[in-house]
């Protein structure tokens, strides 16, 4: 372990699985209660991962659309943090609802069974959006992510493919919880994590000492991706390209003064990639495709997002108070007392 010069903790939610105590974060000792594969039916493939294959299903019980992810064979604990994981957050908001656990009687290969969300790809919804639009499905988001995070879970996955929006409901849930872990301070984690567009920097520089504020990185990811219309927004074509596309953008000098706080020592395969770039103005990256996006609070909230240090980002909570979310909250309380005011004499 080398010296360090600053401590790594999270900002906000720190201790949670301390005060929750073991019954809450530990996963190992958990007892699964099977459901009955009979259950279900499998109606068409929806999609697939590293790690499962997704399906539409029906619940034949109660005639009621749902998911299917059939698990890829990976180990029982893997299996069992998902799990736990998914109880704890039941009833979150924008929470995606675990419904039952079923494996298959011969195989044992077991299954999750989630609500289901009619989606739209995201590659074909998000160009339709209009500047509320992405207004609003971002606050959705956070409000997940905060929740997550106040429970002392790091969801560690966020991106396009894992967030179901259903547009005709405006409904919004964050789902695949696979990678998910319990945040524990001075902990060191895997840094082998989230997709490659949406690494933060501080998996790609090896720092294992990261919290919550990775998911707020992929978030950044993400808002810009939507606000600038370029998907992704940093397109590496490995990890250490994908660093170099980050530097470009956020600057090098930045980069080294990140490294130098946390006492990273960057690896040495990026001796022959890593030039000296100027940090880029966010303005740099207006169109006359995207220009219905951008505002100066789009701007500064993107800002306060995509930074080096993890400790500098907004958390989610900070987040949802960013003056950038005023027209869907003004827009929310419109409603409400429209709502209300129908029912008074």
């Amino acid at each position: 372990m080398g010296r360090r010069i600053s401590p790594s903790v999270a900002r906000t939610y720190a201790n949670v699985n301390e005060s929750l105590g073991p019954d809450w974060y530990e996963y190992d000792n958990l007892t699964v209660s099977w459901g009955s594969q009979e259950h279900y039916e499998i109606v068409r493939k929806v999609g697939r991962g590293k790690y499962s294959e997704v399906f539409e299903g029906i619940n034949v019980v109660h005639d009621e659309k749902c998911i299917i992810k059939v698990l890829k064979p990976v180990k029982k604990k893997k299996i069992k943090r998902e799990i736990k994981i998914l109880q704890n957050l039941a009833g979150g908001p924008n929470v995606i609802a675990l419904l039952d656990v079923v494996r298959d009687p011969s195989s044992k290969i077991p299954s999750l069974v989630t609500e289901y969300i009619h989606n739209v790809d995201f590659k074909v919804l998000y160009p339709r959006f209009t500047d509320f639009d992405v207004r609003f499905y971002i606050l959705e988001l956070l409000k997940a992510l905060d929740f997550c995070h106040s429970k002392g879970i790091m969801h560690r996955d966020v991106k396009p493919h894992n967030v179901m929006i259903d547009h005709d409901l405006r409904k919004l849930r964050l789902i695949d919880w696979g990678l998910a872990e319990f945040y524990h301070p001075k902990t060191e984690y895997n840094v082998r994590v989230a997709s490659r567009y949406f690494k933060g920097p501080e998996l790609l520089v090896d720092f294992q000492e990261y919290d919550y504020s990775l998911d707020m990185w992929s978030l950044g990811c993400m808002f810009a991706s939507m606000i600038f219309r370029k998907e992704p927004f940093f397109h590496g074509h490995d990890n250490y390209d994908q660093l170099v596309k980050i530097a470009k953008v956020l600057g090098t000098e930045e980069l080294y003064n990140y490294l130098e706080k946390y006492d990273i020592e960057l690896d040495s395969a990026y001796d022959d990639i890593l030039g000296r770039y100027p940090k880029k103005p966010w303005t740099r990256f207006i169109t006359s495709e995207n220009q219905r996006y951008i505002s100066n609070e789009a701007i500064d909230f993107l800002d306060k997002l995509l930074r080096y240090d993890h400790q500098e980002r907004l958390t989610a909570r900070e987040a949802q108070d960013h003056p950038y979310f005023e027209p869907v909250k003004a827009a929310a309380e419109q409603s409400a007392s429209e709502g209300s005011g129908s029912d008074s004499p």
